[in-house]
């Protein structure tokens, strides 16, 4: 390997235009490093940095969007949510009601039975008192008949 020291101890002994010989070329390299960023700025990096930009603009729209979808939905969620809740209160309060007119109707037609059951049980128990005392009364006709008839038997 070749020793640093000597290779710079033999550049400054060659004179100018050394190792840090300044000349034509430092300006000349200055202007062709300028002109490749310019050149590289306008092919390269300015449409990449347009495409990042229409990236970025496309993904907050999206975002943007998307948040007021979720808005949307959370709102028809909680709408959805009432209506459900008054359907319930409403068909709750309708069950109420109809069993309440059931439970009146039914009441109402136990009454109408039983007036008509204590009607018929008042007109049968005044017919089993005819009966009975027609009854009593042919009974009594035909035991009078019957001592009449002892009677004269015994009387014979």
């Amino acid at each position: 390997m070749i020793n640093f020291s000597i290779l710079i101890s033999l550049s400054e002994i060659e004179g100018p235009g050394g190792l840090f010989d300044i000349n034509a070329t430092l300006p000349l390299v200055a202007i062709q490093f300028i002109l490749l960023m310019v050149l590289l700025n306008v092919i390269l990096y300015s449409p990449l940095l347009t495409i990042i930009e229409e990236r970025k603009d496309y993904v907050l729209s999206n975002l943007a969007e998307a948040s007021e979808k979720l808005a949307q939905a959370k709102e028809l969620t909680t709408q959805y949510e009432q209506d459900i809740e008054n359907a319930e209160k409403e068909a709750q309060l309708a069950i109420a009601n109809s069993q309440k007119k059931h439970k009146e109707i039914l009441d109402l037609e136990l009454d109408i039975a039983q007036k008509s059951i204590d009607n018929l049980l008042e007109v049968i128990s005044t017919d089993l008192i005819n009966q009975k005392e027609t009854a009593l009364n042919n009974l009594d006709t035909i035991v009078q008949s019957l001592c009449v008839e002892v009677e004269n038997k015994l009387s014979i």
